[in-house]
């Protein structure tokens, strides 16, 4: 029960090198053997956190270090996964904050230390990627010092020590200088660092259980897995507990089957676990997020954890497509219902609840990134579903409309800096800051509106011709900025179902581009394309050619199409208005009008 822990999170912005220097923690410390074959980003196990090189949910991993096991939790850089940031923070004493040492503090640096510091939390400072071309030490941890500062940090959490590393490379330093000599071979001077600056956690053994779970997992041998750290008390498996939501909760009786600790990436079975243990439990089917685990003699509950409220919400609703149920396993609106109250039990930014419309659920979450997520994972399990445009939650202050504000940094290149701003301005942005690095790019700070930002990724990307570097974070509620202008261009509309050919896309060519390409499915009223000009125009897309007797000339036949725009979840999303919904199933992404035919949407334009 004295054996020495360690429990520290990693944190950082977006692509900051948290995942990667999880990595080499792992591999320095021993916890692969030296033939086993190791992927890189370890800890990134789910399938669209490969693909995307983002991480969405906070894991847990441990290493041993001169006989000190060291609870280590990754956590995501994205905002959007805000809740799962807050659950692992409350499990740990200690940070590490990644900073790149060429980018610096970001939007999202900020957002993840705020919570730290507020925790009293005390950070210690890693500046990654110090053999970049670029690295400027110096800067980035003044920029650390002025951004704790600014988030109210204490003295204590101010005097933060320094370590210098490549997470890539595998090495740390105490101490700035070049590569070679001065910087070390490896990670060991940032695990002293550990060990000296995090502290020990403290509590009495002997004490009531006081356990908090933040973490939940699913097995099918054992059903539901709870993960926390035990704050007091000693947990062996067997044991009867008592199941606490918050002092003034409602609690229920459970035994504990087994206890498990973290070695490596492994799981292994504890006969005892104490206080500062980061454990997972099984055998208490009901368990949720932020429930107490506490001795049934003495119950010393826990608070419930906090979570930061959705900014935006979206319509899930049953697909109605004339090509529906094709693809799906998943397609009625109560199989769609389950699936959303069992992600409720494990993603607690998200909020669900049913609608006046049959069929039609609201979803609310804390970004575009967040429920696009959600329904990446619905389509690969096989749902088949349609979504409505993103709207913004609204609060009403002293009876004044509020709306959520965001806080921008873009980092382009300085020829691309008119456009940029351009389009800001007219999403209703404020320029807040403009600093230039003196080697051609320049970053750009504003407040803006969320109801700006919806759809205003693809636009970016175009602006900068895709170098540019763009992240928001929620800034905080002021009243309503006004209308913002929506999407300038019309769409294309198929008015009859079949199938797409060649020669009706080669007609269509110059009316703009097409999401479509031959051989595609069509019905009335989806959306085959976007119109070159502002307004909607109802095209034939299953147009054949006329068949004769006559022979033609062979030129006539080459029929030249444009290839079509490639319809992503998120450029779907993005993209439509709110008279139009994204039809999802598990091998295609479509667009359509709500109302499929052109009377229907002419009487609902007249009602409207």
């Amino acid at each position: 029960m004295s054996r020495q822990i360690r429990n520290i999170a990693i944190i950082a912005h977006v692509d900051h090198g948290k995942t990667t220097m999880v990595d080499q923690l792992l591999r320095q410390s021993g916890i692969f053997a030296e033939h086993e074959k190791v992927v890189d980003t370890v800890m990134d196990s789910n399938a669209i956190e490969r693909e995307r090189g983002i991480t969405i949910l906070a894991k847990n991993c441990a290493v041993r270090w001169n006989g000190t096991h060291i609870n280590i939790v990754d956590t995501p850089g994205h905002a959007d996964f805000g809740g799962e940031v807050e659950r692992a923070l409350s499990m740990v004493d200690g940070v590490l904050l990644l900073i790149d040492a060429q980018e610096g503090p970001m939007p999202q640096t900020r957002f993840v230390t705020k919570k730290a510091l507020a925790l009293g939390l005390r950070p210690i400072v890693v500046v990654n990627k110090v053999d970049k071309p670029g690295a400027n030490c110096d800067k980035v941890i003044n920029a650390a010092f002025d951004l704790f500062d600014k988030l109210g940090a204490t003295d204590e959490q101010l005097d933060f020590p320094v370590v210098y590393a490549s997470g890539i490379n595998g090495w740390s330093s105490l101490e700035e200088g070049p590569a070679g000599e001065a910087w070390g071979t490896s990670m060991g001077p940032l695990f002293d660092t550990i060990l000296k600056h995090v502290p020990a956690h403290q509590g009495d053994p002997s004490a009531p259980l006081q356990l908090q779970i933040s973490a939940l997992d699913y097995s099918t041998f054992v059903g539901r897995i709870g993960v926390g750290r035990i704050n007091a008390g000693t947990l062996r498996p067997a044991q009867d507990v008592l199941v606490m939501e918050g002092p003034d909760g409602k609690s229920y009786k459970g035994r504990v089957n087994q206890v498990q600790t973290f070695q490596g990436l492994e799981r292994q079975q504890a006969t005892e676990a104490g206080p500062g243990d980061i454990v997972l439990i099984n055998g208490i089917e009901d368990l949720g997020i932020g429930v107490t685990i506490t001795d049934p003699a003495n119950p010393a509950p826990l608070p419930m954890l906090k979570i930061d409220e959705p900014t935006l919400t979206m319509n899930f609703c049953v697909n109605t497509s004339p090509l529906a149920g094709r693809e799906g396993k998943y397609v009625t609106s109560r199989q769609i219902w389950d699936r959303l109250q069992k992600e409720l039990q494990s993603n607690v930014a998200l909020r669900v609840s049913e609608t006046d419309e049959d069929g039609v659920f609201e979803v609310s979450g804390r970004g575009e990134l967040h429920l696009t997520i959600l329904l990446e994972n619905m389509r690969r399990e096989g749902y088949e579903l349609a979504v409505s445009k993103p709207r913004v939650v609204f609060h009403d202050v002293d009876g004044v409309r509020h709306e959520p504000i965001e806080l921008v940094t873009a980092d382009v290149e300085e020829t691309h800096q008119g456009g940029v701003m351009q389009a800001l301005g007219e999403r209703k942005g404020e320029l807040v800051n403009m600093e230039p690095d003196g080697r051609g790019r320049v970053r750009l700070e504003y407040r803006i509106p969320a109801r700006g930002l919806i759809g205003f990724s693809n636009e970016f990307l175009n602006l900068t011709r895709g170098s540019g570097l763009i992240s928001n974070i929620f800034d905080g509620y002021e009243p309503h900025k006004g209308e913002i202008a929506g999407r300038k261009n019309g769409v294309l509309i198929s008015m009859d179902a079949g199938e797409i050919f060649t020669y009706a896309l080669g007609k269509l060519d110059d009316r703009g581009r097409m999401f479509v390409k031959p051989n595609d499915p069509v019905y009335e009223g989806m959306i085959v394309g976007i119109h070159s000009r502002e307004n909607d125009l109802v095209v034939n897309a299953t147009r054949t050619k006329q068949l004769t007797n006559f022979r033609v000339s062979g030129k006539e036949d080459a029929i030249k199409v444009t290839p079509p725009i490639e319809l992503t979840l998120e450029y779907g999303v993005e993209f439509i208005d709110d008279d139009e919904l994204v039809e999802i199933t598990p091998k295609s992404i479509r667009v359509r009008k709500r109302h499929l035919s052109e009377h229907d949407r002419k009487r609902a334009a007249r009602e409207a």
